[in-house]
Order: C-alpha cells, then structure tokens, then sequence
C-alpha cells in the first residue's frame, strides 16, 4: 500500500480528495489543525507552519503529497526543505493566474479577454505574494523548480460540498427567500468556467498513479452560461424560476452574480485527457446538486454569514441580493 498525505484534507477539496486515494487504495494521513472525520485516513494534528507537525505527517516518507490549500512559495518552503521525503506532489494552483495578450487578468481594472479556450500554456501574472494570482504563480515556481515530480492544478470556480466561499448560494438563498425571478447582468450570457470538487478528487487520483511536472487545467466539462447556472441551482432544488436579463454591467447589485464576468473565462481541458487519460465524473448539472444540498443544510444550522465567510468577503463586490433595487428595476422594465 502506498502512502498519501493530504493538507488540507478536512475541508472543501479535502472532502474529494481524500475518498477518492482511499478509493484507489492508498493509505491516506491528513494534516489538519482541528479534529476531523474524513473517512478513514489517519489525522495528524498540527498546522503546517509547525515544524513539528511536518515531520510526523511526513514520518517515513509520502509516496504523494496533495496540498489543496497552499497560497504561495512560503507554504511550499518547508515542504521542500523535506522533498527528501517526498516522492511526488499535486498542488491546487488557479485559473486566476492567466493573463491575456495585452497583460490584463482576472486582478485588473480591464477584465481579461482571451481569444478563446484557455491552454496551460497561456502567459501568467508574474510571480509575487501581493495578490492571489501572483501568490499561487510564486508557488507554482516554487514546486515546478524543485526535484519533486509535481502536477499542478488550476481549477476555475470551485463548487462542492464545505466551500466557505460558495457561488451558488447566490441561487440557493434566492430560493430559500421564496424570490422567484433571477436578474442576469451581461444577457445572462457570462461564462466562467467552474470546477466541480469531484472532478478535483479524479485529477489528483490519476495525477497520484503518474508522477511528473505537469501543470493541467481542472474544471467541468462545459462552461455554462450564468443562465445554464441558475437553472441547474434550482433545478437541484426542485424549483423554475422567472429568467430576466440585464444589458451590460450589473448596477446597484442588479444583475451580480460571483459568476458575472464581461468576457468568457473557459478552460481547454485537452491536456488532462492526453496526459492521464482523464474523464470527467460528470458536468456541472450532474455535480451540483451536492453543494446545493450542503448550502440547504448548513444554512438551516447555523447563520449563513457565520457558516460561509468566505461569500461575505465576496460581497466587496456588491451585493448579490439586492431585491429592492431588482423590484424597481423590474417595474420599470415592466
């Protein structure tokens, strides 16, 4: 039995990650900072900044080290100062680090526009621990550098069940606050390409069984519309809603969603395929409706706010239920 070890493995990626080594017949460790059930692998206690911690979930060495949670070279460093222990790695990267022919980005005042399906040999941002893009380029140099045969992974808008930072509550509490129109900037017509923690889980299983220095775009197999989105959402909730689009920018709040970009962001997905003979579990109609049953179950426990932190950072960008300001919107459209 070969040996993994997970960091991060009690949350979201964790949650997809860990089932499936176990799955495929590894044994699994997972180092978290809290007591956690996942399933069977073993949990080694302790936060990855501590050396301490790093030296017993790595005792005896790894086959392969999956780490879903790491931002920039900092969180590589240590790491690599025991890549004698170490015999592979697979990294959770981003999409975030692409940047267009003229330089522009996902982290740009001018929002990226890409001639068509993103390949993983796009130009990125440059390196650097000032932004989550540049931050998650350091680590992708960091790891790509070393001797350790590492894949790097770059998902788009990760969806699943234990996301902190979930796009489709959106939808979900709309649903749940019996709102029965959705208002859709852009024509309803964004595309940003989402990433299913599923389809997250099978890449690193098969990245596991193939060692190499490989980065791979992981994302779902069809980048839908916002408007394919919404109607997934409530389908995986039983619901039809009323669809009214919004020309351009969302104004007010009117037309937000996490989902809202001017421009198309998909993902080519043909080198995961040719390298690891990768097949998806399934689209994101198939997938979602797990995070949809987890935001309903959640949220009825405990405050939404408290639950999901991360939706709330979201909110610098606007706010994503601003129902008045849709009514009037809607009235004088009428």
């Amino acid at each position: 039995m070969t040996t993994a070890l997970v960091i991060g493995g009690s949350g979201q990626i964790g949650r997809a990650v860990v089932p499936a080594l176990l799955a495929d017949g590894w044994e699994v460790r997972v180092l978290a900072r809290h007591a956690a059930d996942v399933g069977g692998a073993e949990v080694v206690l302790g936060d990855r900044q501590d050396p301490d911690a790093l030296d017993e979930a790595l005792a005896g060495g790894v086959d392969v080290l999956v780490d879903v949670v790491a931002y920039d070279d900092r969180q590589a460093a240590p790491l690599l100062a025991r890549a004698d222990r170490i015999g592979s790695a697979v990294v959770i990267s981003s999409a975030a680090v692409y940047v267009d022919a003229a330089g522009n980005g996902f982290e740009t005042d001018e929002f990226a526009a890409f001639p068509g399906p993103i390949a993983e040999d796009q130009p990125t941002v440059t390196p650097g621990r000032d932004s989550y893009a540049t931050g998650k380029v350091a680590l992708e140099r960091a790891w790509a550098s070393s001797d350790v045969p590492t894949t790097i992974l770059r998902p788009g808008a990760i969806h699943g069940p234990g996301c902190l930072q979930p796009r489709e509550w959106t939808f979900v509490k709309r649903v749940l606050d019996g709102r029965d129109v959705r208002v859709l900037a852009y024509d309803g017509a964004s595309r940003f390409h989402t990433t299913a923690t599923a389809v997250l889980g099978e890449l690193v299983r098969l990245a596991a069984q193939r060692p190499g220095h490989r980065v791979l775009n992981a994302a779902d197999p069809r980048a839908l519309t916002v408007v394919e989105i919404a109607a997934a959402v409530d389908a995986a909730m039983g619901v039809t809603s009323r669809l009214v689009t919004v020309p351009g920018d969302p104004v007010d709040g009117v037309g937000l969603t996490p989902w809202a970009v001017p421009r198309p962001v998909v993902l080519d997905l043909q080198r995961a395929a040719d390298e690891l003979g990768y097949v998806a579990p399934g689209g994101y109609e198939d997938t979602v409706g797990a995070c949809v049953e987890w935001l309903v179950e959640t949220a009825s426990a405990r405050d939404w706010r408290e639950a999901f932190p991360g939706f709330v950072r979201m909110e610098a960008m606007g706010d994503f239920f601003a129902y008045a300001a849709e009514d009037v919107y809607l009235e004088r459209s009428s």
